[in-house]
């Protein structure tokens, strides 16, 4: 029984083989311009959106840095307020001996 195949297509069908093993690799040998700039735009691509989150995450650091001022300020105005309001306390007392000794704890002098 003869071969179906003649005898000089077995030669092709290996070379054939041969080319479509080479892949990746040798395709990107033979376009290593356009592989470059494909890394490089890739790159390029991922410093962006690195950029874009710093940019993002900046603001909200600028946004937690002015509510932590405003609370600040609140706290400020309610140690204030208790401050005033023991010196206060402090003063009805007919001996003075209180108010004094809270504008030494507090740094007072009046």
């Amino acid at each position: 029984m003869a071969s179906s195949v003649p005898p000089g297509s077995a030669n092709t069908t290996a070379a054939q083989s041969s080319r479509k093993s080479l892949g990746f690799i040798a395709n990107a040998m033979k376009r290593k311009d356009s592989f470059i700039q494909f890394f490089a735009m890739t790159g390029i691509l991922l410093l962006s959106i690195r950029s874009l989150g710093q940019k993002y995450r900046l603001h909200d650091l600028q946004e937690d840095t002015s509510a932590l001022k405003q609370e600040q300020q609140t706290l400020t105005d309610r140690l204030n307020n208790i401050k005033r309001g023991l010196l206060h306390e402090a003063s009805l007392d007919p001996t003075g001996l209180f108010a004094s000794r809270l504008r030494v704890l507090f740094g007072e002098e009046d």
